[in-house]
């Protein structure tokens, strides 16, 4: 049915609010839950519902819906009305969720944390978050478009037409909404650039090219939630005059493109996407645009220059992508996350919006918790949560009872920051105080098993691959860095490399072309900032974290040994010895300083030292 007035879409919502519920199963379709084998537990599911012929007595659905979060306590079934939150489901637990839950209502309650709260938020994870970018995910399912308009969905757009292009913008503006794309540049001033710039057409563009290792946020919108953000570019199209807008989306990210593209199809045919929006005579058009993969199609001007069918290297920004970007014409980009926000901040107004968040940081953030801890998965904080409360409580804290050692913030361009940091605010000025940077939100938690400079070396190497190398700072500093690291961390540093790294590190931050080449430097910065005693170190060769091969001897704490014997099967040289009961010892002669003792041990007796030769 094709919609031709917002007072039609209000009567057709009204009409699925009326409309019987029933009983819903939500299976995460996340990218976690789905690698731990959702898909199987979705399928058996549906299998067992039909199976017993339900569609003649009840009124139920079983459906994928948006990544639930969790990701380490994967795959995750929620159920509603009554929330009951599952862990660990698996394709032989269907038989017992359908005849207990989806028919009587009934809890399994092997299959939650705590019977006495079954629902997810009185569990530690989900206790500080505020859900209201992924407030569909356990809702709706993604891509139906009757589920989005159940659930709120098209309201702001409807109000935008009301109040008109400029109210609709100072809302945005008022707001101090900034953008979740890494740099956090005020969202509102990028408005009120394009609103006065000169020339047409317009163009909305939003970046969906998601870079950063172990980063999966945006993935998880586009694939959990894809109206929001085409709902979101509708919004500014047409607060700024723009009929025409793109998403530009990596090629790795099939699943994202398809929702995506299902959502867009099935926009135009309800008459919210296209020719005449709602009867309202707004034409606005959105393509899809898949990226290469190339990490430097990130920054602005590079990524204006794949759609426009060019090779993705970057310009100088003497003139703004306001006055001249996408075809030299007027454009304006913003993260697929910020044009998320959209909706929700024209529905609620900007006094709403910034009751949430700190004060030069309102909102919340998505973030993608990975790394040494207990809980993994996609979290949306408010922005100025403490990162204690981010490792402690929401992560459940380290891993095996180790040491908590340093966040890394921003991906490969971010930086990272010792256990002092445990009492940082989670915003964009804070962590950029500090020597990192937000970034799209990627979060590595790291235990004293991490060796910072091996850190600094993982992260250059991957920013030398794909660095375009149109400017010398960036091309050549960053191969001779990684050199430089590499013998660092293979026991062939020489004295004086750290005070090198730095200073060179340093001069590349300056003089670089674009945000990747003078963001390049932050690995190496922020760790011999915080961590520059280890540079020493491996400049003699030792490595106390226990990481760089044959840089260490693991040595037993006999007293701390409880002569458990994990060490010992896990090492591949027999380099252990012992007797049951009696606390181990290593051998030199045979240890090569592999690490595999120092990951098993489940007491910590075990620690780095310098080599009896060394």
């Amino acid at each position: 049915m094709r919609l031709d007035s917002p007072a039609g879409l209000k009567d057709f919502k009204e009409s699925l609010l009326a409309a019987p519920q029933g009983q819903s199963i939500w299976v995460c379709g996340g990218p976690g839950c789905l690698a731990a084998g959702s898909q199987v537990v979705f399928e058996a599911l549906q299998y067992e519902a039909f199976k017993r012929e339900l569609g003649h007595k009840v009124a139920y659905r079983v459906e994928l819906t948006g990544c639930l979060g969790l990701c380490e306590r994967g795959p995750l079934v929620e159920c509603s009305p009554q929330g009951f939150f599952y862990e660990k489901v698996s394709s032989n637990d269907a038989p017992e969720i359908i005849d207990k839950t989806l028919m009587k209502g009934i809890l399994v309650e092997r299959l939650v944390t705590n019977p006495q709260k079954p629902n997810k938020e009185h569990l530690p994870f989900y206790e500080p978050q505020n859900r209201l970018i992924m407030r569909r995910f356990g809702q709706s399912s993604p891509g139906n478009f009757d589920d989005y308009i159940r659930t709120g969905g098209y309201e702001a757009l409807c109000l935008a037409f009301e109040l008109g292009p400029i109210k609709t913008s100072k809302r945005v503006e008022d707001s101090g909404l900034r953008g979740r794309g890494g740099g956090g540049f005020p969202t509102g001033l990028k408005w009120q650039a394009l609103r006065e710039a000169k020339g047409s057409p317009r163009y909305i563009l939003a970046n969906g090219d998601e870079g950063d290792p172990g980063a999966f946020m945006n993935r998880s919108l586009m694939e959990g939630d894809p109206f929001s953000i085409i709902e979101g570019l509708t919004i500014g199209a047409f607060a700024l005059g723009a009929s025409q807008g793109y998403i530009y989306v990596r090629h790795e990210y099939p699943l994202s493109v398809l929702r995506l593209k299902n959502a867009i199809e099935e926009a135009e045919d309800r008459g919210l996407l296209g020719k005449d929006i709602l009867g309202t005579g707004f034409d606005f058009h959105l393509l899809i645009v898949e990226g290469g993969g190339a990490f430097v199609c990130g920054e602005s001007t590079a990524l204006m220059a794949s759609i426009e069918g060019r090779e993705g290297i970057p310009r100088v920004k003497y003139v703004r992508s306001t006055e001249a970007g996408l075809w030299e014409k007027p454009t304006i980009l913003q993260n697929v996350e910020t044009w998320a926000n959209i909706p929700l901040i024209v529905l609620n107004g900007p006094d709403w919006f910034k009751s949430i968040g700190a004060p030069q940081n309102p909102g919340t953030k998505v973030f993608s918790l990975v790394g040494e801890v207990r809980n993994t998965g996609l979290v949306e904080l408010p922005l100025g949560t403490k990162v204690s409360t981010l490792v402690n409580q929401v992560g459940g804290g380290v891993h095996k009872g180790r040491k908590f050692k340093a966040i890394q913030s921003g991906g490969p361009s971010g930086g990272c920051l010792p256990e002092s940091a445990l009492s940082l605010p989670l915003d964009f000025d804070n962590l950029t105080k500090a020597g990192a940077m937000m970034g799209s939100g990627g979060l590595i938690i790291m235990d004293d098993l991490s060796c910072m400079v091996d850190v600094a070396r993982y992260f250059t190497g991957f920013l030398v691959e794909e660095s375009c190398g149109k400017c010398a700072p960036c091309r050549e500093a960053l191969p001779l860095f990684h050199k430089i690291l590499m013998d660092l961390t293979t026991g062939k540093g020489q004295k004086g490399d750290t005070d090198f790294l730095e200073s060179q590190a340093k001069t590349l931050s300056t003089t670089a072309l674009c945000g990747l080449g003078q963001s390049a430097a932050n690995p190496i910065l922020s760790t011999i900032k915080y961590f520059r005693q280890e540079y020493l170190e491996h400049e003699e060769g030792y490595c106390r974290s226990g990481r760089c091969q044959d840089m260490y001897f693991p040595k037993i704490d006999s007293e701390a040994c409880k002569a458990c014997g994990a060490c010992q099967k896990s090492c591949p040289t027999s380099a252990i010895e012992g007797k049951k009961k009696e606390p181990r010892l290593v051998l030199v002669s045979k240890c090569i300083s592999c690490g595999s003792c120092l990951k098993s041990c489940p007491f910590c007796a075990i620690s780095a030292q310098r080599r009896p030769n060394a």
